[in-house]
């Protein structure tokens, strides 16, 4: 998508549709008092309640410069959060999109109490221009639209708009890069595939790449990672990719990222129904990959190492067995009781190899469990660490970034559930209770007490089953803009 700022207002600009965001039923603008008369007719005429990604879609009829006006839904001001701005952005352009609008204008200033001009012009372009995108690479006959959306009015502070717009654009162009990886299935986006994808972003943005392959690994002994790919035709990977920063003396912060290709369960199979969305398990490697360009394009001081842990769980005559007990490489033996919770297999010799760059801090990011559906359903991720006040650091910029996370403990008990009975770990707790904790304890063996590390756990935010107001099934690439809210800050 296009985007551009201009000091001229809104009232100027000649485009197939103006975006109005609505807050309480009450249109966000202000000194547009003929606008607002239209507006409020409409609101009133259609019973618009503004309600959080709704949206409503009208002519103009020339009253204005424009040819429709798309009305974006807030909610209830006591309940804003930044997500929801970037959703209705991003429903406001889906809904345009799907009356033939081709370009947007929508204003500079914002009204929303909290948050700065230059926040309201990053979320909405970030939401404007995933709302642009579709997952259409197998679909016959599909034809790309190329969108626009113009920012109008002057800004407070405009170097910081423009900044904000700039950042906007670059991050964008990541998402809806990654975003067309991520949602590719199972025969197409091989562990082979997406190390090929990885090194070229990486040469592409700059980024150093290497790869750990099937004679590396076990070299390395990490045996974790290939008992998930004894049964697979495909070999395992651990693909790193590195970003120097601008500060030589800085420490390197690592973002680890689950990149099961497809996970059938292995021989603990799963069920058909839990099986279709599998290619989706993936999802912590790609929010990862999309931070790394990222942070290639923007170039933030400090170094960012990139790891992604790849492999296929399959059945077969040479897949791991329950019962079977491996070394992982940094020297603890694990009983693999359950072949489907292998997440935390391959997490472990990533994380274990990841102290090896004596980081600053390590954040991994998977579709760990079930449980934390359980738990919080769809609308945030869990964050379990060992150190309270860096996962507090995650959480304020999530909430930035428009992605919720919220803390669960880890607590000696729950490291106490994963101890083995003929090996140091389990890869199933004893209680079959507290998943989303437990499973965060089995990788609390793999990092050093002294480095800050924090495990997001995505299950429930990576990706949509159906389709919403502000996004197509697929893939939302949650935790991507966390890490860079995040790493921007340090």
């Amino acid at each position: 998508m296009k985007l551009s700022l201009t000091a001229r207002p809104l009232e100027t600009q000649a485009k197939e549709a103006w975006i109005i965001f609505v807050q309480n039923k009450k249109p966000l603008l202000s000194g547009h008092t003929e606008l607002i008369k239209l507006l409020n007719s409409q609101i009133k005429k259609t019973g618009f309640s503004g309600d959080y990604a709704q949206t409503l879609v009208f002519p103009t009829f020339g009253k204005v410069q424009a040819e429709n006006i798309v009305l974006a839904g807030l909610g209830d001001r006591k309940h804003f959060r930044m997500e929801y701005l970037e959703r209705a952005a991003s429903a406001a352009v889906r809904a345009g999109k799907r009356a033939g609008i081709k370009n947007f204008a929508t204003v500079t200033a914002t009204e929303i109490s909290k948050v700065s001009e230059a926040a309201f012009v990053r979320a909405v372009a970030r939401g404007a221009a995933w709302g642009s995108y579709s997952f259409d690479t197998f679909k016959t006959g599909s034809k790309k639209r190329e969108l626009s959306i113009t920012f109008a009015g002057p800004c407070e502070n405009s170097a910081a708009c423009r900044k904000a717009l700039s950042e906007a654009e670059l991050e964008s162009q990541a998402l809806l890069a990654t975003a067309d990886l991520a949602n590719l299935p199972g025969n197409e986006a091989t562990p082979q595939k997406i190390s090929n994808w990885a090194q070229k972003m990486a040469k592409e943005n700059g980024l150093a790449f290497s790869v750990l392959n099937k004679a590396e690994l076990k070299k390395k002994n990490c045996n974790a990672i290939l008992a998930v790919a004894a049964g697979s035709a495909q070999d395992a990977k651990i693909i790193t990719l590195k970003y120097k920063g601008t500060n030589p003396k800085a420490k390197p912060i690592v973002l680890v990222g689950k990149t099961i290709t497809f996970d059938s369960g292995g021989l603990s199979l799963k069920t058909g129904k839990h099986m279709e969305w599998m290619q989706y398990d993936k999802s912590g490697g790609m929010a990862v990959l999309a931070a790394m360009q990222m942070v290639a394009q923007l170039k933030p001081a400090t170094p960012v190492i990139g790891m992604l842990a790849v492999a296929e769980n399959m059945p077969s005559g040479s897949a791991a067995r329950p019962g079977d007990i491996v070394k992982a490489h940094n020297g603890k033996t694990i009983e693999i009781l359950n072949t489907d919770a292998e997440g935390r297999l391959v997490l472990a010799d990533a994380l274990s190899l990841a102290k090896l760059h004596k980081p600053a801090a390590i954040v991994d990011l998977a579709t760990l469990t079930g449980a934390v559906v359980v738990a919080l359903g769809y609308t945030a991720a869990a964050i379990v660490g060992n150190d309270h006040k860096f996962n507090q650091t995650l959480i304020k910029a999530g909430d930035a970034a428009g992605e919720r996370l919220w803390e669960l403990p880890l607590w000696p008990e729950n490291m106490d559930d994963m101890k083995g009975t003929f090996a140091d770990l389990r890869n199933i707790s004893k209680s079959s209770t507290a998943g989303t904790t437990n499973g965060a304890a089995f990788l609390a063996n793999f990092v050093p007490e002294e480095i800050p590390w924090a495990h997001l756990d995505i299950a429930g935010t990576a990706y949509e089953e159906s389709s919403k107001p502000w996004t197509d099934a697929g893939a939302t690439l949650f935790g991507a803009r966390t890490l860079i809210e995040w790493i921007k800050g340090l």
